[in-house]
């Protein structure tokens, strides 16, 4: 993902409305405009996998919603991004709107495609630690590794590296009792 036009334009919410639906992934971020192409089909298949997952959690533990892309998450007006999945708690259920989020959720999910690694994992990352949300897990689908980012003393550490390579299993303190091996996440459907 990069910048749509180099340039000295500062973009905000109100020109965000505007973007055309042309089927590729328009966000703001610190006010430049980034594009991405739609998603890949391994992209897709893991976002289907965590999806999925985290759905029948929920269903058993009805204690949030979880969204995915396309839909608008607005941190600022500044700052309009379409992160592959979210999960926002009972408890933070006030940033949902009928039309999008307006504030941090407390999970934020990417999963990294191949002209989006540094905007993810690097630009988009210190947006989601400047705006408060909790949690931040950055997958990958070259190495089928997930990095996990948590908010501690206002500042995200990085808590975990997993890989499915190990046999590692996917936890988080958001969602008690989850445990999801790496290899359901990565797993073809082919």
């Amino acid at each position: 993902m990069r910048p749509a036009a180099a340039s000295s334009v500062t973009f905000t919410y109100e020109d965000f409305l505007t973007f055309p639906d042309d089927g590729k992934r328009h966000e703001i971020i610190d006010g430049e405009h980034y594009v991405t192409p739609s998603p890949n089909t391994r992209h897709q298949t893991i976002s289907m996998n965590l999806t999925r997952v985290l759905l029948r959690y929920l269903e058993d533990h009805p204690q949030g919603r979880l969204f995915a892309a396309p839909f608008d998450v607005v941190l600022s007006d500044l700052d309009i991004v379409e992160p592959d999945l979210l999960y926002i708690s009972q408890e933070r259920a006030g940033v949902l709107t009928t039309q999008h989020v307006r504030g941090a959720p407390d999970l934020v999910v990417e999963i990294l495609s191949p002209g989006t690694r540094k905007t993810d994992e690097v630009t988009k990352r210190k947006r989601y630690e400047h705006f408060g949300v909790r949690e931040y897990w950055v997958v990958d689908p070259d190495l089928d590794a997930v990095k996990v980012y948590r908010r501690v003393d206002e500042r995200f550490v990085r808590v975990a590296e997993l890989s499915a390579e190990a046999g590692d299993a996917l936890t988080t303190p958001l969602l008690p009792g989850l445990s999801v091996p790496l290899a359901e996440i990565f797993a073809s459907s082919a």
